[in-house]
């Protein structure tokens, strides 16, 4: 369809609902960026009881969710629909979100956050190696930089500043969505809330394996009931309604907000500083992200051929 035969009233609309996407997507990375203050603020020192009962609040906000949604018949439906695809991208969600907590035992939340960060230019790395995906030299030069950057911060481990377990498993999460999204990307009929919904069930149900109890305060709970429901489970739906809505690109710029924000709330909640080669390889590698994103607005906006304006790929 030309530009000529799309009506002001749909073009309209259609601005009109990429502003609500913005938005929407810009409230998940957000609610995401709550995680680390929110877990300092539990006192349960047993990270295996924090992550069995955020992943059975998460869980249980993301059926309710769905089910609203979709209803009980549709929810069902998209849960039998995943296949082995869903089930791998659950499986990446539960060790990516259990390493988060017990990482935050370890190291600090800039450290963790930061390391995410570069996980658009990491899963682009894995895409090469698995299928061969093409790779543009700039984003070569991006991703040689997201691995210098972590390299930076990881290397506080092997002097004995802090603890490897901690610099290991946030690059395992870091790793854990890289693959996550190489698969959503892969297989299209894979839908990120039912995914993640099955990976907080997973999480739960390896926690609740390894927990010491399940006792928790009153105080607690309410701490872990937002862990779980708002952090988590909020941040997903806001994501996987509005990521639909705007081009890829400017959801991962709007995502950045997350590992931006999050350091700063538990420095300003908690006083806890990062250190300065966890600032210095983080800058490293939120510089490359945003080259990598920047490139990526010029490629969608370019032309496909003179006098047409260039329009995003749906995603």
């Amino acid at each position: 369809m030309t530009e000529a035969a799309v009506s002001p009233a749909a073009n309209q609309a259609s601005g009109r609902d990429e502003r609500v996407g913005m938005l929407l997507v810009f409230l998940s990375a957000l609610m995401w960026s709550f995680g680390g203050a929110i877990a300092r603020f539990i006192d349960n020192s047993d990270s295996w009881t924090v992550v069995f009962w955020r992943s059975v609040w998460a869980a249980a906000f993301l059926i309710g969710f769905m089910v609203w949604r979709d209803g009980r018949r549709a929810t069902l439906k998209l849960f039998r629909d995943m296949g082995l695809p869903g089930l791998a991208v659950g499986v990446c969600f539960a060790t990516a979100s259990s390493s988060f907590v017990v990482a935050l035992a370890y190291t600090t939340v800039a450290n963790i956050l930061l390391m995410q960060a570069g996980v658009p230019l990491l899963a682009a790395l894995i895409a090469w190696v698995l299928f061969r995906e093409r790779v543009s030299g700039a984003t070569w030069a991006a991703i040689a930089a997201v691995i210098c950057g972590v390299a930076i911060m990881v290397s506080e481990s092997f002097d004995g500043h802090v603890s490897p377990i901690g610099d290991g498993l946030a690059l395992l999460i870091a790793v854990m969505f890289s693959i996550a999204t190489v698969i959503t990307r892969r297989f299209a009929h894979v839908r990120m809330t039912p995914a993640t919904c099955l990976g907080a069930m997973l999480a739960a149900i390896f926690a609740a394996t390894q927990a010491a109890s399940f006792d928790v305060s009153a105080r607690d709970m309410g701490f872990l009931f937002a862990f779980g429901v708002v952090n988590l489970g909020l941040g997903l739906a806001f994501f996987a309604t509005g990521a639909r809505l705007v081009p890829a690109a400017m959801a991962a710029l709007l995502g950045t907000f997350e590992p931006i924000l999050g350091p700063v709330w538990v420095w300003l909640i908690h006083g806890e500083i990062p250190s300065l080669r966890t600032i210095v390889g983080g800058a490293v590698v939120f510089t490359a992200l945003l080259v990598h994103i920047a490139l990526e607005f010029r490629r969608h906006a370019r032309p496909a051929r003179p006098g047409v304006t260039g329009v995003p790929s749906p995603h």
